[in-house]
């Protein structure tokens, strides 16, 4: 809204409006003002938790010691909604339209956490949503950001030919109708691989940060880093000189999910102030759901989908230790890991929550700067 007022309103008037224009200046206050609406709305909102009474529930299988943490107020994904969305609108060009595919993402993913934790928390069901109700509105949610993107495509905004990492000259489409000419033209059949293909990536998303949620601070602290890596994705993917030199897929109005992934990156480090050790808020589904949404979104928008599991190396190795432990003990009874997710693992091997949350978050780095190397290495 203030691109839209201060530069294409106003500027004629007043010159040094000029300045919103630079996608930088706005990126770098879409990230500050999020950080300064979760640190300052932060107190508010668990204080109002408190007084709800909506705590977190503690499993007793688990590590004895998170047992303290029961009656922690959760739901602080609210917070981070509220700090990346208002930046958002606030420092964005209001006409672009992968803007508000962002943020409908964000909010929908958002709804369904909020969903099951208001079940869980306020109606006293341990369960909350079913598995099988939370993965069919996520499968909606995720189809729906598909057919949107489809439709930008028509319009010839969005491409969906799919970068694969190391090799450059491989771009896959995932639209039927793009195929040769022997292949049958199937009217909106055409569109189910990309469809399928983007809710499976954003379900896979959204669980997987849900699963890193288990300790103080770590699943917000591996969004700030894959949320850094994204901005920068973003931008070079935008950017027509750098898109070009590392040979990437020339997309400029994605350039705009910049801000969006700087409010990110803001309203991720002001909620750690109040979810780092020891926590005095979580996230809950509301949050995680949220972020991971997002997260899976801007990745298939700028087409690097298959970075993901560099971008988000943790909240993949997290999601495939719950895989593979239930696999296993399904299939032949016994466990691989001690407890699954992993940080559960490593704290029962003896590791402090502390340094199970540093090492994890040093993993989130390493992984992220390996996904911006490829940009090169192809």
């Amino acid at each position: 809204m203030l691109y839209w007022l201060l530069y294409e309103k106003l500027f004629p008037y007043f010159h040094p409006f000029r300045i919103f224009r630079y996608l930088t200046f706005r990126t770098a206050f879409a990230s500050l003002t999020a950080l300064l609406i979760a640190l300052f709305i932060g107190p508010y909102v668990i204080q109002k938790l408190r007084e709800f009474q909506i705590g977190q529930f503690v499993r007793d299988d688990g590590p004895q010691s998170h047992l303290k943490k029961t009656g922690t107020p959760t739901m602080g994904g609210v917070l981070i909604c509220i700090a990346i969305l208002l930046p958002t609108v606030l420092w964005s060009d209001p006409s672009n339209p992968f803007v508000w595919v962002a943020v409908f993402s964000t909010v929908a993913f958002g709804a369904i956490g909020f969903a099951d934790d208001y079940i869980k928390v306020v109606q006293r069901r341990s369960l909350g949503l079913t598995p099988r109700a939370k993965l069919l509105w996520q499968a909606a949610a995720g189809a729906l950001v598909a057919l949107a993107l489809v439709t930008l495509e028509e319009f010839k905004m969005f491409s969906t030919r799919m970068s694969v990492p190391f090799i450059k000259s491989l771009r896959p489409d995932l639209l039927w109708n793009h195929w040769p000419s022997t292949v049958p033209q199937l009217g909106l059949v055409a569109f189910l691989p990309f469809v399928v293909w983007v809710v499976l990536w954003l379900v896979g998303t959204s669980n997987a940060v849900n699963l890193t949620d288990g300790l103080d601070g770590l699943a917000i602290g591996c969004t700030i880093i894959a949320a850094s890596a994204l901005t920068i994705l973003t931008y070079v993917s935008g950017h027509v000189v750098f898109a070009d030199y590392l040979e990437l897929q020339r997309m400029p109005p994605v350039a705009e999910l910049t801000v969006f992934c700087g409010s990110m990156v803001g309203a991720s480090i002001g909620f750690l102030w109040y979810n780092a050790h020891p926590a005095e808020i979580f996230m809950g589904d509301v949050g995680s759901l949220a972020l991971g949404g997002a997260i899976g979104t801007i990745a298939v928008i700028i087409r690097q989908e298959l970075l993901l599991p560099f971008i988000g190396g943790i909240f993949i190795l997290e999601a495939l230790s719950v895989m593979l432990q239930v696999g296993s003990y399904k299939l032949r009874k016994k466990r691989i890991f001690k407890m699954a997710p992993l940080h559960h693992h490593f704290e029962q091997l003896g590791w402090s929550e502390s340094k199970v949350i540093a090492r994890f978050w040093i993993g989130a780095l390493v992984f992220a700067l390996f996904a911006l190397t490829t940009l090169k290495l192809r």
